[in-house]
């Protein structure tokens, strides 16, 4: 079974910078067969995606939100997913999730869109201060 686990969320000011990563287990086959995204989910807000990074080749997908500020990076040797985020805003609070799924480019890009994967972690923290 799959087992993802966040960490590196904490509290800092607006402008400032995080990186979360994901600690992937379980898995019977490298995590290059799987798509990895992030996802986040304010108080009071429906759950959205961030980025995703695709199975096969290391082909990227950003949300506006994430675009320019954040850069999601899959490191197959350790079975780890990162999160790099810069220019953090307030509107950047949340609870954030790593996920998973084995599918195809195609198929968990459309589940991205869905908010949805297969695989999930428990979530870290993010809170970012006026």
């Amino acid at each position: 079974q799959v087992q993802l686990v966040e960490s590196g969320g904490g509290s800092v000011q607006a402008g400032g910078s995080l990186r979360l990563s994901c600690q992937a287990s379980g898995y019977s086959d490298s995590i290059s067969d799987y798509c990895m995204a992030w996802f986040r989910q304010a108080p009071g807000k429906e759950r959205e995606g961030v980025a995703i990074v695709y199975s096969g080749a290391d082909t990227v997908f950003y949300t506006a939100p994430a675009q320019f500020r954040f850069t999601i990076s899959r490191h197959n040797a350790n079975k780890t997913l990162s999160l790099q985020m810069t220019g953090l805003r307030p509107e950047d609070t949340g609870m954030y999730y790593c996920a998973a799924e084995r599918k195809s480019p195609y198929d968990c890009y459309a589940d991205f869109l869905r908010h949805e994967h297969d695989f999930w972690g428990q979530g870290t923290q993010v809170t970012v201060s006026s």
